[in-house]
């Protein structure tokens, strides 16, 4: 079967685009262009609509009510939240846990990338995080990283886990990335306290990421930049961000987008009260208090993930931090992508790219959704 996409405004990383067709055979797109358009089994007329690439999410805990830590049963109510908003592949981030739980985790999900290709597998945000920047993840679960417990855990993920979190100040944490990304994982730099030369130094191993740059590690001084600057400086390094409203101040985010363009990936950082109602939950072992929308430890005023959806932080980008739209929506599409070097296949609406798309409304609110030529919404 061929589904012929027509009439919309294309959106992707390499520009905007009127009048754009879009020809889709079984998970792949197979041709495009603009006016007119070739037959095909199916026509889907989105005049009057913007088209973009399915949206990527390279960092969430749950939503729904569930979190991805919770069985397969509770990843995928919580993956059907994300996906009615847009995101069409996910990364399953999960809290550092102990490590007979992490292992039975990464598991389930490898076991679920082998079913569901719009699952891209893990992301281990811990256990090897400093303790005095751990953010919602508990303390007695942090150690660092001796390298029989890293080989346990790549193990343990066979092959399925695409990042992993670390602190490059802990005692192995170095030879830690060095074998990380031997095993072909993009580690993450995140919940640290590293100063601006040990951040260098662990992009120099290898390391590709900035886990939610701003937060869990020390900000932006005139003496001492820091991790934040370490990664704005590195034209390798893909900065995550979380625009909710909570974590980043909309001029704090502009300024990131000014200094690395093409290089910060929005991320949700959900947790289970994603798309739920203001109340109680848990991240991990972590009682947490949502009330207007915000997360926090139960009883204190830390951050614990957010409520967030990537279509609302892609709303954000271009109507509070002033985005253009293409660069917002290379944010959620192309820049993941190629933190995981997946930027062959995913995030463009070009031929030979996977047939993963998202239909916008002219106030940027998710109309229908396919992926992998599938209609999800």
């Amino acid at each position: 079967m061929s589904t012929l996409f027509s009439g919309a405004r294309k959106l992707d990383a390499h520009g905007e685009q009127d009048d754009f067709w879009m020809l889709v055979t079984g998970d792949l797109i197979t041709a495009t262009g603009h006016g007119a358009a070739p037959p095909a089994d199916e026509t889907i007329d989105l005049t009057g609509r913007t088209l973009a690439p399915g949206f990527i999410d390279l960092h969430a805990h749950g939503g729904a009510g569930f979190s991805f830590d919770d069985g397969r049963e509770a990843i995928g109510a919580a993956l059907a939240l994300h996906r009615r908003h847009g995101t069409t592949r996910s990364v399953l981030s999960l809290v550092a846990s102990p490590m007979e739980r992490l292992v039975e985790s990464l598991a389930v999900i490898a076991d679920l990338v082998d079913a569901d290709p719009l699952v891209l597998g893990s992301h281990l945000e811990g256990p090897f995080l400093s303790q005095d920047y751990r953010g919602a993840h508990q303390i007695e679960h942090l150690r660092p990283p001796v390298p029989r417990e890293v080989e346990a855990l790549i193990d343990a993920g066979r092959g399925t886990i695409r990042q992993l979190t670390i602190a490059p100040e802990l005692p192995g944490a170095l030879a830690a990335i060095d074998t990380l990304v031997a095993a072909g994982i993009t580690v993450a730099i995140g919940h640290t306290a590293a100063d601006f030369a040990l951040s260098s130094e662990a992009f120099s191993r290898g390391a590709r990421l900035l886990t939610h740059a701003f937060n869990a590690m020390p900000g932006i001084h005139h003496r001492a930049p820091g991790p934040v600057v370490a990664a704005l400086g590195d034209p390798r390094v893909v900065l995550e961000l979380i625009l909710d409203g909570h974590h980043v101040h909309p001029e704090v985010a502009a300024m990131a987008f000014r200094s690395a363009p093409g290089r910060i990936a929005l991320v949700t950082d959900a947790m289970a009260a994603a798309g739920s109602a203001d109340g109680d939950y848990r991240l991990g072992d972590v009682r947490v208090t949502v009330l207007d929308s915000l997360a926090t430890i139960s009883g204190t005023s830390t951050i614990a993930g957010s409520t967030l959806t990537i279509d609302a932080a892609l709303r954000r980008a271009i109507l509070e931090t002033h985005l253009e739209p293409v660069a917002a929506i290379e944010a959620v599409t192309l820049t993941p992508a190629r933190a995981l070097g997946l930027d062959g296949h995913l995030g463009l609406l070009a031929p030979g790219y996977a047939a993963d798309a998202v239909v916008l409304d002219a106030e940027w609110a998710v109309t229908s959704v396919w992926a992998a030529g599938c209609r999800l919404h």
